[in-house]
């Protein structure tokens, strides 16, 4: 069978826009693929981290994940710093990437900023940890979106690199998994931002743990303008919070936004909006009672953690083995 590799950072406050992007397709290609979901530890202290938060965070993403479907027992769950092949692999991909290949990822021109001479040397060759994670596991497909692409790309010329350099066909090429037009999830206050924890104001997200009345109340505060609905898309120019709110609809019901504007269109967001709660209520509720759930017992989290661990060793390690047997370490 095929075989998946899927990272996601520990950062906390998990919400819809996660959900929408990533999390739903896990679940989705848990009964297609053979699946190895990490959360990646090891890339979230390429940015300062309060060690407490940060082992919290990694608890409540394993959560989220376990609360919205995927299986531990069909599938590999577990934290990137618990199989120490991840970072073994890297050093020795950091041996084979070009620093012109690396000087190209604008991820790391985003993240440092202005400042790049201050930027950690983690944070400049975190691709080649990405490549590594990959790779440690011979995965075929890796799902990406707009802002991966490159990063796979990467992955590919590392491997290839890497065969060429000890005449071995060690690694495959892995190949992106487009999973179609993923929902991107707008801020609930401006239609412009995406959907973040990091925004101020709580009505901006929906978190997965809020309750039914929160999710009630900040759909009903959403921004929206004073035109109904429209019957088609046509009509969504220029309409940025109307255009997210049919988005997530879209999303939740599994219906394209043109099938959402034939169903609402004319009608008031107020009417739209009462439809929406409903469905939110219905698809995030259910989620978020689980995850809290497992808030309440870190140690069956902890469990699948380790023994997602383990059985990701089993496959890593004899893939790290080949590699240092072909690279002439003893």
């Amino acid at each position: 069978m095929d075989r998946i590799f899927s990272g996601v950072q520990p950062t906390g406050n998990l919400h819809l826009g996660n959900y929408l992007g990533a999390i739903r397709n896990w679940v989705r290609l848990q009964n297609q693929f053979e699946c190895i979901y990490c959360v990646v530890d090891l890339h979230a202290i390429t940015a300062p981290q309060d060690p407490r938060e940060l082992r919290a965070n990694t608890r409540e993403v394993a959560a989220g994940l376990l609360a919205a479907g995927i299986d531990p027992a069909e599938n590999i769950i577990f934290n990137q710093s618990r199989v120490s092949g991840h970072a073994e692999l890297a050093w020795i991909l950091n041996c084979v990437a070009r620093l012109g290949w690396l000087n190209r990822m604008t991820q790391f021109k985003e993240k440092a900023g202005k400042h790049r001479d201050n930027a950690t040397v983690g944070l400049y060759a975190y691709p080649t940890l990405m490549a590594a994670d990959i790779l440690l596991y011979k995965a075929t497909h890796v799902p990406v979106g707009e802002d991966q692409k490159q990063h796979l790309e990467l992955t590919r010329d590392i491997a290839q690199a890497f065969n060429s350099m000890f005449d071995a066909e060690v690694f495959p090429m892995p190949e992106p998994l487009i999973l179609g037009a993923a929902a991107r999830v707008m801020s609930l206050r401006d239609g412009s931002k995406k959907m973040s924890k990091s925004e101020k104001s709580e009505y901006s997200r929906i978190n997965l743990t809020d309750d039914a009345d929160a999710i009630a109340m900040k759909i009903r505060k959403a921004r929206t303008d004073s035109e109904p609905l429209p019957a088609s898309t046509d009509g969504l120019e220029g309409r940025l919070e109307a255009a997210n709110l049919i988005s997530i609809y879209g999303a939740l019901a599994d219906k394209t936004a043109d099938q959402v504007c034939t169903e609402f269109g004319e009608k008031t967001f107020s009417a739209f909006k009462a439809e929406l709660v409903d469905l939110a209520v219905s698809v995030l509720v259910p989620i978020g009672a689980e995850m809290k759930r497992l808030a309440n017992d870190p140690n069956h989290v902890d469990q699948v953690l380790s023994h997602g661990a383990e059985r990701a060793a089993e496959i890593a390690m004899p893939v790290l083995s080949e590699v240092k047997k072909v690279t002439g370490l003893l």
